[in-house]
Protein backbone atom coordinates (compact mmCIF):
# COMPACT_ATOMS: atom_id res chain seq x y z
CA UNK A 1 0.00 0.00 0.00
CA UNK A 2 1.19 3.28 -1.36
CA UNK A 3 0.10 6.94 0.93
CA UNK A 4 0.28 9.54 -0.55
CA UNK A 5 0.29 13.09 1.28
CA UNK A 6 -0.11 16.47 -0.51
CA UNK A 7 0.93 19.82 0.80
CA UNK A 8 1.57 23.53 -0.56
CA UNK A 9 -1.80 24.89 -1.71
CA UNK A 10 -3.72 28.16 -0.67
CA UNK A 11 -5.09 31.32 -1.92
CA UNK A 12 -2.78 33.42 -4.19
CA UNK A 13 -3.10 36.21 -6.29
CA UNK A 14 -3.16 35.96 -10.42
CA UNK A 15 0.59 36.04 -11.27
CA UNK A 16 1.62 34.26 -8.17
CA UNK A 17 3.85 31.17 -7.57
CA UNK A 18 3.05 28.01 -5.31
CA UNK A 19 5.16 24.64 -5.15
CA UNK A 20 2.88 21.43 -4.31
CA UNK A 21 4.87 18.73 -2.60
CA UNK A 22 3.59 15.31 -2.65
CA UNK A 23 5.23 12.42 -0.23
CA UNK A 24 4.64 8.89 -0.81
CA UNK A 25 4.97 6.16 1.85
CA UNK A 26 7.12 3.59 -0.08
CA UNK A 27 10.48 2.25 -0.79
CA UNK A 28 10.14 1.80 -4.16
CA UNK A 29 9.32 5.31 -5.03
CA UNK A 30 12.14 5.83 -7.57
CA UNK A 31 10.37 3.09 -9.44
CA UNK A 32 6.93 4.93 -9.94
CA UNK A 33 5.90 7.24 -12.90
CA UNK A 34 4.21 9.99 -10.70
CA UNK A 35 1.73 12.61 -11.58
CA UNK A 36 -0.41 15.54 -10.59
CA UNK A 37 -3.95 15.67 -12.07
CA UNK A 38 -6.33 18.91 -10.73
CA UNK A 39 -10.08 19.48 -10.51
CA UNK A 40 -12.10 22.66 -10.69
CA UNK A 41 -15.46 22.87 -9.52
CA UNK A 42 -18.13 21.56 -11.80
CA UNK A 43 -15.35 19.88 -14.36
CA UNK A 44 -13.78 16.95 -14.76
CA UNK A 45 -10.41 15.58 -13.14
CA UNK A 46 -7.95 16.44 -15.55
CA UNK A 47 -4.20 15.69 -16.39
CA UNK A 48 -1.31 18.42 -14.96
CA UNK A 49 1.91 17.32 -15.42
CA UNK A 50 3.47 13.46 -15.07
CA UNK A 51 7.27 12.45 -14.50
CA UNK A 52 9.18 9.09 -15.02
CA UNK A 53 10.74 7.22 -12.76
CA UNK A 54 14.39 7.48 -14.11
CA UNK A 55 17.02 7.64 -11.18
CA UNK A 56 18.35 11.24 -11.96
CA UNK A 57 15.73 13.48 -12.70
CA UNK A 58 12.81 11.88 -15.05
CA UNK A 59 11.47 12.79 -18.13
CA UNK A 60 8.26 15.12 -17.87
CA UNK A 61 5.27 15.72 -19.42
CA UNK A 62 2.64 18.62 -19.19
CA UNK A 63 -0.50 19.43 -20.04
CA UNK A 64 -0.66 22.28 -22.69
CA UNK A 65 -2.83 24.10 -20.62
CA UNK A 66 0.43 24.44 -17.87
CA UNK A 67 3.07 23.87 -20.23
CA UNK A 68 5.99 26.83 -19.93
CA UNK A 69 4.46 27.72 -16.33
CA UNK A 70 4.54 24.68 -14.17
CA UNK A 71 7.37 22.80 -13.52
CA UNK A 72 7.29 18.55 -12.01
CA UNK A 73 10.42 17.24 -10.27
CA UNK A 74 11.01 14.53 -7.96
CA UNK A 75 13.70 14.14 -5.17
CA UNK A 76 14.04 9.63 -4.99
CA UNK A 77 15.80 10.06 -1.55
CA UNK A 78 13.19 12.24 0.29
CA UNK A 79 10.42 9.82 -2.01
CA UNK A 80 8.72 13.62 -2.86
CA UNK A 81 7.69 14.56 -6.05
CA UNK A 82 6.71 18.46 -6.22
CA UNK A 83 4.97 20.74 -8.60
CA UNK A 84 6.22 24.41 -9.38
CA UNK A 85 3.60 26.78 -10.39
CA UNK A 86 4.08 30.05 -12.04
CA UNK A 87 2.66 32.88 -13.18
CA UNK A 88 -0.81 31.97 -12.15
CA UNK A 89 -4.01 32.07 -13.38
CA UNK A 90 -7.53 32.16 -12.11
CA UNK A 91 -8.36 29.47 -14.31
CA UNK A 92 -5.74 27.10 -12.59
CA UNK A 93 -7.91 27.12 -9.54
CA UNK A 94 -8.51 23.65 -8.29
CA UNK A 95 -8.16 20.62 -5.92
CA UNK A 96 -4.68 19.35 -6.97
CA UNK A 97 -4.14 15.58 -6.45
CA UNK A 98 -1.15 13.16 -6.21
CA UNK A 99 -0.89 9.98 -8.16
CA UNK A 100 1.54 7.41 -8.45
CA UNK A 101 2.20 4.34 -10.51
CA UNK A 102 -0.01 4.13 -13.79
CA UNK A 103 -0.24 0.54 -14.25
CA UNK A 104 -3.46 0.48 -16.11
CA UNK A 105 -2.71 2.54 -18.71
CA UNK A 106 -1.14 6.06 -19.80
CA UNK A 107 -0.07 8.75 -18.00
CA UNK A 108 -1.95 11.60 -18.93
CA UNK A 109 -5.51 9.61 -17.92
CA UNK A 110 -6.29 9.20 -14.17
CA UNK A 111 -8.13 5.95 -14.34
CA UNK A 112 -4.19 4.72 -15.04
CA UNK A 113 -3.01 5.43 -11.51
CA UNK A 114 -3.11 2.67 -8.92
CA UNK A 115 -2.45 5.50 -5.96
CA UNK A 116 -3.65 9.06 -4.98
CA UNK A 117 -3.23 11.61 -2.52
CA UNK A 118 -6.33 13.29 -0.47
CA UNK A 119 -5.49 16.40 -2.27
CA UNK A 120 -4.66 20.06 -2.08
CA UNK A 121 -6.84 23.21 -2.87
CA UNK A 122 -5.15 25.98 -4.74
CA UNK A 123 -7.21 29.35 -5.06
CA UNK A 124 -5.98 31.73 -7.74
CA UNK A 125 -7.45 35.25 -7.49
CA UNK A 126 -8.16 37.49 -10.05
Amino acid sequence: QVQLVESGGGLVQAGGSLRLSCAASTRTFSWFVMGWFRRAPGKEREFVAAISWRRIGGNSYYADAVKGRFTISRDNAKNTVYLQMNSLKPEDTADYYCAADPSRGPYYEHASYDYWGQGTQVTVSS
